[in-house]
């Protein structure tokens, strides 16, 4: 979501006639976009902002000081706070008037002043702002916006407010209007997408939204998250029926253990979430799964990340994305008494990282000798003569860039990779195919 959000402040800037620079020395204006989920991006931000303060201004900015601005999550918890603590910023904003940034950021220059508004709700969805994407082939598409879930660890709904849903029309109408400027995969964002609807049409209606956009011929369809508590039987059975739906899906279980579920206020108990990967891989045998884990929440035992950790070694994650619990002042877990050391928790999540390694190199053993469709995104980071982008299950794949072809006429295309050395975390291979 906060990508999402940058695209669109992106676009907003752009449209006022300023553009984006790679290297910040060239920049006049800075923004950070902030999450709060957990302590370590505080602990960057800080850094972050802190190491601007003596950095001078480019030759010919027609600024008198580089200009800062903080927005997303940790704005909107802090708000007048930031200033407090680094009184070089500019302008702050919240996760619910990033509309009003440009106005944030004149009176802010014009001015030579502070600068600020935090609001507790908004009118409108951000999709109702001009945006500059990061790739012209993709596209995140949010449907709802806000969190009814209230976990106990989790500061999301008293930062990002209560679950709002978007109308299916306009869903529809936006998925139009990028399948036919060439967009060719769509994410559809929300914090809890099976919820989707159930503020406007009294019952979720997500496998309606499913099918509405499958309907409109975009290639590739994903959605990102899926609270297991939602995830319903029909929207399962999409797996199996809509082509377009590309096989993977994260699906955050966070514990094992039903008694931590219940102090997370989860809502669902293990053997659910196992039924649910059950029906899954009924309806899509070769689904690729990924999902979230905390280890250490307050009250855990042995026996609780015992319970975790097995369920983890059944289920065979492609991926999995593990966090030390890290408490969020406004939170009810914050509140919770920790009853393990610190060296215990850190030894049971190093027990946990290598069973998610060994795990997931497994999985991608099953990918040797196959032919799988990648979505080229760019070059690899480590060699700009091999190609790098995303299988159907959101494997990342690399290959040798075809001989005669460069890089930049590939960003975009899909080009079938013959699977030759699956890797724990990506898969490499060779281009058996033209880039089509």
């Amino acid at each position: 979501m906060n990508k999402h959000d940058s695209e669109r402040i992106a676009g907003m800037l752009e449209s006022l006639g300023m553009f984006q620079v790679d290297d910040i020395d060239e920049s006049d204006v800075i923004i950070f976009m902030t999450c709060c989920v957990r302590e370590s991006a505080d602990t960057r931000l800080y850094g972050h902002v802190s190491s601007l303060k003596n950095i001078p201004l480019r030759d010919g900015s027609p600024l008198t000081k580089r200009c800062i601005a903080i927005g997303g999550c940790i704005g909107q918890r802090d708000g007048d706070k930031l200033v407090e603590k680094m009184d070089h910023i500019d302008v702050v904003f919240g996760t619910q008037n990033i509309s009003s940034l440009p106005v944030l950021l004149e009176r802010s220059i014009t001015k030579h002043t502070y600068s600020a508004e935090i609001l507790q709700s908004s009118k409108g969805f951000p999709t109702d702002l001009p945006s500059k994407r990061e790739n012209d082939w993709a596209a995140w598409l949010p449907i709802t916006i806000g969190c009814d879930n209230f976990c106990t660890y989790c500061i999301v709904p008293y930062v990002r407010g209560r679950e709002k849903s978007r109308s299916i029309e306009d869903i529809v109408d936006e998925t139009k209007s990028y399948v036919d400027t060439g967009v060719r995969e769509i994410t559809l964002l929300g914090q809890n997408v099976n919820s989707y609807g159930r503020d406007i049409y009294g019952k979720p209606a997500f496998a309606d939204i499913l099918d509405k956009v499958a309907l409109t011929g975009i290639e590739r369809l994903r959605f990102a998250t899926s609270h297991p508590k939602d995830l319903s039987d029909d929207v399962i059975e999409r797996f199996a029926t809509i082509s377009s739906l590309m096989p993977a899906l994260h699906l955050p279980v966070q514990a094992g253990s039903d008694r931590v579920l219940e102090m997370m206020n989860r809502r669902y108990t293990s053997a659910h979430y196992l039924e649910l990967v059950s029906k899954l891989r009924s309806a899509c045998p070769d689904i690729a799964l990924s999902t979230d884990v905390i280890v250490g929440f307050p009250g855990e035992t042995e026996q609780d990340f015992m319970d975790t950790y097995r369920l983890i070694e059944q289920v065979g994650y492609n991926q999995v994305f593990t966090f030390i619990y890290s408490p969020r002042e406004g939170t009810p877990a914050a509140k919770m008494e920790q009853t393990s050391s610190r060296e215990e928790i850190q030894d049971r999540f190093d027990r946990l990282v290598d069973l998610v390694q060994k795990k997931a190199f497994e999985q991608n053993q099953k990918e040797r000798g196959n032919i799988v469709e990648v979505l080229i995104e760019g070059s690899s980071k480590r060699d700009p003569q091999v190609l790098s982008g995303k299988s159907p299950k959101n494997q990342t794949v690399h290959a040798k860039i075809p001989s005669g072809m460069n890089i930049a006429d590939l960003c975009g295309r899909i080009i079938d990779v013959r699977v030759d050395e699956p890797k724990t975390w990506y898969l490499f291979g060779e281009c058996v195919s033209s880039p089509r």
